[in-house]
């Protein structure tokens, strides 16, 4: 029997099941997730920097440099941090900065800016704007001009006009003036034919093209899209003696630096445009008689809303809260489940629910509550202050509960068995040992409900939009405006729209809550003693 010699071991090279070592494993893994974070950055950064090169452009093109500049610090920042080595502190703190910077400290900054201003409706732009919006809104016919056979074509940018004029064919839009017609001028357009004209009759005569690159030239119009007539502005802009003269009346407006032209008689053209005016806005919020009283009934009720909100939704949220720790109460769990159900209802739409309920022909509390009532819960003036107050109540007091719960089971029970072997009775151990301690952990959290009861904007304005009006306020104010919803109404409501004045209360309320936040907190300094 002949022996056969033992097969030789493969070699690892040949191997295909070979494990590798664990450190070469490691190494294998760490080189393969560095490069796939490396790419995952790469294309990150490439999108970062797209989309900032297209804002930079943006703004070059509106001659923004401060905005150009900031974008590009910040967009240089971000390849640095993020493509140099180390820096990792850097690289989790840049983003919340950079996000701090653009919706925290630009807000507030620019706040600031618009409420030395007469930014709003009317003064909206810059004082070359004003000039060719008042020369081109005053345009009447030019009385004996002749007519000039026009085709409106239709193409990207709008309708375009393409009339003939001395034997040339000229083409302009709204944002470009006649020209002579270039072999490539109608690329990409199309020439509306009768049944386009019909179909776009509003498009058609709100069509103006300017006749030249000068505004007193006029613009051509056209009612038919068939034949346009040359329309000139009823004001004329002397440019060196920077008046606009009405050529009907001979008026004369003048720039007296009130941001519009103005006469002698202090009548004023609009649109006029955006100047500085200083602390103007703030002294009409205190000197102006039909604004003073319209800010001061809507603080007082502001901070009556304010203290009632918290005061309200405290003690509720502490009695149930004391209700619910007591082991002697059945079904705690049950009870307290159901106790902050309204928490995980959406404040605003609390409000609009609340408002259904609250209605006085067909809501639910008149109608089935009341037997039919006409309780009018959101057209009075103080039932709208108390319904507002319910139904803050009825949002707010869940949070207060589990605040003053976890703080009451934080407090030590050694203590209050102590007291009772001292002869204590129970309400004395909760005023003089349990609620003392209490504040300690409520206190501050009652000084930031306060301030956000100070601009809880959105149950006043689902409930009651602020309503009822309040007919002698020179302002678009009500009854249940707080400063928050006012400064709102002053902003977008309406048509006669005062940013600069809306800044000007922002600051003021910000100065406020600065105020009542800084002496409270250094109240509650006194509470932590008892620790």
């Amino acid at each position: 029997m002949t022996k056969t010699a033992p097969e030789a071991p493969p070699r690892h090279s040949d191997d295909p099941k070979r494990k590798l070592s664990p450190a070469a494993q490691r190494f294998a893994n760490a080189s393969s997730t560095s490069l796939g974070s490396i790419l995952i950055k790469i294309i990150l950064i490439a999108i970062v920097d797209a989309t900032a090169v297209f804002a930079l452009f943006t703004a070059i093109g509106r001659e923004a440099w401060a905005i150009a500049t900031v974008i590009a610090v910040i967009t240089v920042l971000i390849n640095v941090v993020y493509f140099k080595r180390g820096w990792l502190p850097a690289k989790y703190l840049l983003p919340g900065t950079i996000f701090l910077l653009i919706f925290q400290v630009f807000v507030i900054g620019y706040t600031g800016y618009i409420a030395f201003t007469n930014y709003g409706s009317g003064h909206n732009s810059d004082k070359a704007d004003a000039i060719s919006s008042l020369l081109q809104s005053n345009q009447e016919r030019v009385e004996g001009s002749p007519g000039y056979p026009v085709k409106l074509y239709d193409g990207d940018d709008g309708l375009a006009m393409l009339i003939e004029r001395d034997g040339q064919q000229l083409i302009g839009d709204e944002n470009t003036a006649l020209s002579a017609l270039e072999p490539t001028s109608l690329d990409g357009y199309t020439e509306l034919n009768f049944a386009d004209l019909l179909g776009r009759q509003q498009e058609v005569t709100s069509l103006k093209v300017e006749v030249s690159d000068n505004p007193a030239d006029g613009t051509l119009r056209t009612s038919d899209g068939r034949t346009a007539y040359q329309y000139t502005s009823s004001l004329k802009y002397d440019e060196a003696a920077d008046t606009m003269t009405d050529q009907k009346t001979g008026l004369v407006y003048k720039d007296t630096g009130v941001g519009a032209f103005t006469a002698e008689d202090g009548s004023q053209l609009m649109p006029g445009w955006s100047i500085n005016v200083g602390f103007d806005n703030f002294t009409r919020a205190f000197t102006d008689s039909s604004i003073r009283g319209a800010l001061f009934s809507v603080s007082i009720w502001t901070f009556a809303f304010a203290f009632l909100s918290v005061a309200s939704t405290f003690f509720l949220g502490l009695f149930l809260a004391i209700v619910f720790n007591d082991m002697r109460m059945k079904g705690r769990k049950i009870y307290r489940v159901i106790s902050i159900l309204p928490y995980a209802f959406p404040a605003f739409l609390g409000g609009l629910v609340w408002a259904g309920m609250l209605n006085k022909d067909f809501g639910f509390v008149n109608q089935v509550l009341f037997g039919g009532a006409n309780i009018p819960w959101l057209t009075d003036p103080w039932l709208a202050k108390f319904s507002v107050l319910w139904v803050n109540l009825w949002l707010g007091f869940p949070y207060m509960f589990l605040v003053c719960t976890g703080a009451l089971q934080s407090i030590p029970q050694e203590l209050s068995e102590a007291a009772t072997i001292d002869g204590a009775k129970p309400f004395q151990i909760f005023r003089l040992i349990k609620l003392p301690l209490l504040l300690v952990s409520v206190a501050p959290l009652l000084i930031s409900s306060f301030a956000f009861n100070f601009n809880n904007f959105n149950v006043i304005y689902m409930l009651t939009e602020g309503g009822p009006r309040l007919e002698d306020a020179g302002l678009n104010v009500g009854a249940t405006d707080i400063l928050i919803s006012m400064v709102y109404k002053v902003a977008f409501v309406g048509s006669q729209r005062d940013y600069g004045l809306a800044s000007a209360f922002s600051i003021i309320i910000f100065v406020i809550v600065a105020i009542i936040s800084i002496i409270s907190f250094k109240q509650t300094k006194a509470l932590e003693e008892l620790n």
